[in-house]
């Protein structure tokens, strides 16, 4: 079956860096859109970022120009490189698969989703 891992969560300082990783179990990652998502506690959830099947990328303002989302189609990893963490990036993070539409912040048109990994930045 279809299933999305992700790994490279953790803690880290203020201003610091992570990278977090999604492994795809029954797919391909450049045959489908992909992005991350996030949630913490008493919020909702929030997209991060996304990245088409013709590499066209899409951010939230929030974290635009310090997060940046790829991947590595011969590995079969969907990567997002986030800097200059914040407090307020504290959040477990989940990949996703699917099509990307222009309300995909929404989520809508993602269909696979991982467990996610947690991130907190203090």
């Amino acid at each position: 079956h279809v299933q999305l891992v992700e790994s490279g969560g953790g803690s880290v300082q203020t201003g610091g860096s992570l990278r977090l990783s999604c492994a795809p179990s029954g797919l391909s990652v450049g045959d489908f859109s992909m992005a991350w998502f996030r949630q913490s506690p008493g919020k909702e959830r929030e997209a991060v970022a996304a990245i088409r099947r013709d590499d066209l990328t899409a951010y939230t303002d929030s974290v635009k120009g310090r997060f940046t989302i790829s991947r590595d189609n011969a590995k079969k990893l969907l990567f997002l490189q986030m800097n200059s963490l914040q407090p307020e990036d504290t959040a477990n993070y989940t990949c996703a698969a699917g099509r990307y539409t222009t309300t995909w912040e929404s989520g809508t048109g993602f269909v696979v989703w991982g467990q996610g990994t947690q991130v907190t930045v203090s």
